[in-house]
């Protein structure tokens, strides 16, 4: 009987994080420790050094069950090492949603795994809580504002900042506070959005330091006076407090892998509904330390790495190499198996066009990927040569790879084909001089397949504020379905000759881009019919099952 991520990761002897801090380069003093198995740190304390090498994982469409980028990415930087590089990874924090929900945590699984996966996959250092803490304060700073006379004429209606909350929790996404009298507030209409997708979370995500975390705050809009004018979090003086509560969240988190890798894990934001990318200051560490480092973007190409190469990378970023991440049963599922559990060449074949547009659509960022084939049991030798035959006659490299049961070791040669791919480094796909409705034209026709883009009544009035208050040059963070490469989540395979559908667009002054939301997508998403965490439980020993 196979053990599962839980009983593997537990039966791991896990080393000082001491010892993880010397391999990775990172002096003593640098730390600052979790117990004995985690610790943040603080890169002010760094040598400067020649930065490393940059890679980043992502994806093909995924099946609901996700495929394997951080198993692969932990595997991959495992194998690094043990071919004698100095790899460090850096991934996202998983959010407690879908640790509770159905996808499951983000700290890989099997024996390519960070560990500790138990803290990892819940509070951890309590990053998630800061920035929870730092959001609803901000709330409740407007709304006491309001109350105690309204000094600033906010215009209650016109509030557009949200309280947050790291739970997949439908029935808040429209909620009415203020209720019960005079003593209790002014009724308005707000709603909830998860941690992994508010602002005060892309806010840490781009920050280069404290000071820059502390402007970023200052300039966040939280809605607009009765004249129609933005206010922001400086115009409360609500910058300091906030900051203070993620004094210690800004620092990058140290773990290690099953292998022994240094991993930096820090900030979690989703790619579907945020920019899907770890901190940009766990990055620079990482990049400090390593002759290679191995990062991560959610979702598939057309959302994690987009943002990736548009958002981020824009911050002195340069991708060497890319991967993205495949599986056979993600393809028939593009392909529209009635059953992708079972063996089906055709459906394999047709769902091909999907891992096609990723390909190409990576290329057009100036980095040559190379295919990791995630292998699963039930994947049979004619699917794989399927595989072998179409990755020739497309020119890419593919690469089987078998990290959840053999680690490191099941990445070997998925780890020579990347250093052998790797560029001198990526460019954006778009200016964002060209303005908001440009930006997103591009993304649609160039990414998505997409002929056309239309704007809702809403979404044309929402470029028109952006246009007067001086926010149209802002990069965007398109939000949309993450199953396919339109806004509707039953169009899978390659879609094209679409239209993209934008309801709204939501300055986010504070992380410096504009989120574009599209077809039905949500920013608080909702618990499945059998939640994971029906299945999670503790013994009287304190020993935690279920997780995965």
């Amino acid at each position: 009987m196979s053990l599962s991520d839980v009983e593997i990761a537990q039966n791991h002897p896990l080393e000082p994080i001491a010892d993880i801090a010397r391999r990775a380069g990172i002096p003593e003093g640098a730390l600052i420790a979790y117990g004995t198995t985690k610790a943040k740190v603080n890169p002010s304390l760094l040598e400067e050094g020649k930065p490393g090498k940059l890679v980043l994982v992502t994806g093909m469409s995924p099946t609901p069950a996700g495929e394997g980028k951080s198993t692969v990415l932990i595997g991959l930087a495992d194998a690094l090492r043990a071919a004698g590089y100095n790899s460090l990874a850096a991934l996202r924090e998983p959010s407690q949603g879908p640790v509770m929900g159905i996808k499951g945590g983000a700290a890989g699984g099997g024996y390519s795994q960070v560990v500790p996966m138990e803290d990892i996959n819940l509070h951890f250092t309590g990053d998630f809580h800061a920035i929870a803490a730092a959001t609803n304060t901000l709330a409740a700073l407007i709304d006491n504002h309001i109350h105690q006379g309204n000094a600033l004429n906010i215009d209650p209606r016109q509030v557009t900042w949200q309280r947050c909350v790291d739970v997949n929790d439908r029935s808040l996404r429209g909620v009415i506070t203020g209720l019960g009298g005079r003593a209790h507030g002014v009724p308005a209409e707000t709603g909830f959005t998860i941690t992994a997708a508010s602002e005060i979370m892309a806010v840490l995500g781009l920050s280069e330091d404290l000071e820059d975390l502390k402007e970023r705050i200052g300039r966040i809009t939280i809605g607009y006076t009765y004249s129609g004018e933005p206010v922001t979090a400086a115009d409360l003086g609500a910058q300091g407090a906030l900051t203070v509560l993620l004094k210690d969240a800004i620092y990058p988190n140290l773990v290690q892998t099953l292998g022994g890798t240094p991993a930096l894990v820090h900030g979690g934001p989703f790619a579907n509904i945020a920019h899907g990318c770890n901190t940009l200051l766990a990055t620079r560490t990482a990049l400090q330390c390593g002759d290679v480092v191995v990062t991560e973007a959610g979702f598939g190409s057309d959302l994690g790495a987009e943002k990736f190469f548009d958002i981020k990378a824009r911050y002195g970023l340069e991708v060497a190499g890319t991967v993205i991440v495949a599986t056979i049963r993600s393809l028939k599922f593009n392909g529209e198996a009635s059953d992708y559990a079972k063996e089906d060449t055709e459906a394999l074949r047709r769902g091909l066009m999907n891992l096609e547009r990723h390909v190409t659509n990576v290329r057009k960022f100036g980095v040559e990927p190379v295919v990791a084939l995630n292998l699963f049991s039930a994947d049979t030798a004619a699917e794989r040569e399927v595989m072998a035959q179409w990755a020739e006659e497309f020119g890419v490299a593919l690469s089987e790879v078998e990290v959840w049961a053999k680690g490191g070791e099941g990445a070997a040669d998925l780890a020579a084909k990347v250093m052998a791919a790797l560029g001198e480094g990526s460019h954006p796909l778009y200016d964002p001089e060209e303005g908001v409705e440009a930006s997103i034209t591009t993304i649609a026709r160039e990414i998505y397949g997409a002929q056309n883009v239309e704007f809702s009544p809403r979404a044309r009035k929402d470029l028109a504020q952006l246009r007067r208050w001086g926010w149209d040059r802002l990069p965007v963070c398109i939000s949309k379905t993450q199953y396919s490469f339109s806004d509707d989540p039953k169009a899978l395979g390659a879609p094209s000759g679409h239209t993209l559908h934008v309801r709204e667009l939501i300055p986010r002054t504070g992380a410096g881009f504009v989120v574009v939301l599209t077809g039905d997508v949500m920013t608080m998403p909702g618990l499945p019919k059998k939640p994971a965490a029906n299945a999670i439980d503790i013994a009287s020993d304190g020993t935690i099952s279920g997780l995965f």
